[in-house]
């Protein structure tokens, strides 16, 4: 059982091991943020849900879910090609993104320790989950012949700073989104067992309750703080929030489209799947989200994802930089022009339908 993670540094690694991760505008990241100021939450107008989501993360309903099995005992050797390097490029996103809110879960639980120790136990317990899945995935990575230096990684890596308020955003979106990920690929492939082509995929019913019960803490924290979700502003910076990861998310499903096709999935439809469910979700937290039923909501947003591919080629090819960036130009202003249209077209008021969606 993957109980913790282990230090970074004495991991076992094998031999062909991997300490840099290519950065991109897709590319998970890490944060740091205002600890002082998240010290100074005063959770007390959502106590009673604080204490719900604190107690069942404190029941750790997954402590002896993240056993490998017989069933990773043998050779993948037959999965090969693109479809190799496409599981592998998932497992190593999967890996760093767990990591990177491992790491930034544990200093908040270390910065907050003796001054809101509600608060600090909640970010321990939520870094906990993140290490067992970063070490699962790390573990499934070995199975292919890679695994990462987790503790090298960690040194390379820029830290961005993020106020919380941002962070609390993100952080719930990630959550969400990655619990409709899993849930669904879950719900397919018990549908299609052909396409469970790893035993991972055995184990992503229980481990996206980890991502919604993370969702949950910060939920409760957001919905305690008024200023992120009783004014104006709080509104533009929801949809605001939910455009970048929607937009992030659907250009690396279809960047990353021979995963999904391998598993039977088709990535447009699965990226609009997972982007309605997960706005649906964020409206029982955030005052305004978009309004995804909109016509041209996923047409625009598909543009945006075909024009990043169109980009990615462009900047494969042999040509000179300055053609490159001549060639890339067009292709970044529309993407740029389709999510400005994309944020400027009315959101839904998520406080007015709160009781529909509860």
């Amino acid at each position: 059982m993957v109980s913790t993670l282990p230090n970074p540094g004495s991991i076992n690694l094998k031999p062909a091991t991997k300490a840099v991760v290519e950065e991109s505008i897709l590319a998970p990241r890490f944060y740091t943020t205002d600890f002082d100021k998240t010290a100074s939450f005063d959770l007390s107008t959502q106590a009673q849900e604080f204490e719900a989501v604190l107690t069942e993360m404190k029941t750790d309903y997954n402590r002896h879910h993240f056993v490998r099995t017989e069933a990773f005992q043998q050779s993948w050797d037959h999965i090969q090609g693109e479809e190799r390097q496409a599981f592998l490029d998932y497992l190593e996103r999967s890996c760093v993104s767990e990591f990177s809110g491992f790491l930034l879960f544990k200093e908040l639980s270390r910065k907050l320790k003796g001054r809101n120790p509600v608060l600090s136990e909640a970010f321990s317990l939520m870094a906990r989950d993140e290490a067992r899945h970063a070490g699962f995935l790390n573990k499934a990575m070995q199975d292919f012949g890679l695994s990462l230096d987790l503790g090298k990684l960690t040194r390379n890596r820029t830290y961005t700073f993020f106020p919380i308020d941002w962070v609390i955003y993100t952080v719930y979106l990630s959550e969400k989104i990655g619990y409709w990920r899993y849930i669904l690929i879950y719900r397919h492939l018990q549908q299609h067992p052909e396409n469970r082509c790893y035993p991972l995929f055995h184990y992503f019913e229980s481990w996206c309750q980890d991502e919604n019960r993370h969702g949950d803490i910060f939920k409760v924290i957001l919905r305690s703080q008024p200023q992120l979700w009783n004014n104006w502003a709080s509104k533009l910076w929801s949809r605001f929030f939910l455009l970048t990861v929607f937009a992030t998310h659907s250009l690396t499903v279809h960047e990353r489209s021979t995963f999904y096709t391998m598993l039977g999935l088709d990535p447009t439809a699965f990226d609009a799947d997972v982007i309605r469910e997960t706005n649906n979700t964020a409206a029982r937290a955030f005052p305004s989200v978009l309004d995804v039923d909109h016509p041209q909501f996923f047409p625009r947003l598909h543009r945006c994802s075909d024009r990043n591919l169109q980009i990615q080629a462009i900047e494969r090819s042999s040509q000179p930089k300055a053609i490159k960036f001549l060639r890339k130009l067009p292709l970044m202003a529309g993407t740029l022009w389709d999510l400005v249209c994309i944020y400027c077209t009315a959101g839904r008021d998520a406080e007015a339908l709160r009781t529909e969606v509860c």
